[in-house]
């Protein structure tokens, strides 16, 4: 299954889950035309957007229980312009009951470090269904 399936704005950018695992997600991106800034370069925007679906990524993949999650803080550090094909690598540092901390990274084809980021997420987990066949007792 593709985490990011459901995403029209990930499929819009052209957004490719690499591989993820749990507490890890790798995903990439080939900067076009439409996604650089007037500099020719790639937009802040979008790099920080496909930061934003790996870490997300490595967030969901951590556990079965996972309902959803949503991003409530991204610190975003841009270290070099982007350019060409971009690969971000985020890692779930730790997952509470209801909060989840992330970090993550991207290069270029190069391997030049582009952009890492900090984020925070608050996470939804499935109910846990009572077993079935038992009676309460009064």
């Amino acid at each position: 299954m593709n985490p990011l399936a459901d995403s029209p704005f990930s499929k819009h950018l052209g957004l490719t889950v690499v591989e993820w695992s749990p507490g890890r997600a790798v995903v990439s991106l080939e900067i076009t035309d439409a996604l650089k800034n007037r500099r020719g370069v790639a937009h802040g925007g979008v790099t920080a957007t496909l930061l934003d679906a790996a870490l997300g990524i490595a967030c969901r993949s951590h556990t079965d229980d996972w309902k959803s999650e949503g991003t409530v803080t991204l610190n975003v550090q841009f270290i070099e312009p982007a350019r060409g094909t971009l690969l971000a690598e985020a890692r779930l540092l730790r997952a509470g009951r209801t909060v989840a901390f992330v970090e993550g990274e991207v290069r270029d084809q190069k391997g030049t470090l582009v952009a890492k980021a900090t984020a925070t997420f608050k996470i939804e987990r499935r109910r846990k269904q009572p077993a079935q066949g038992h009676a309460s007792s009064s």
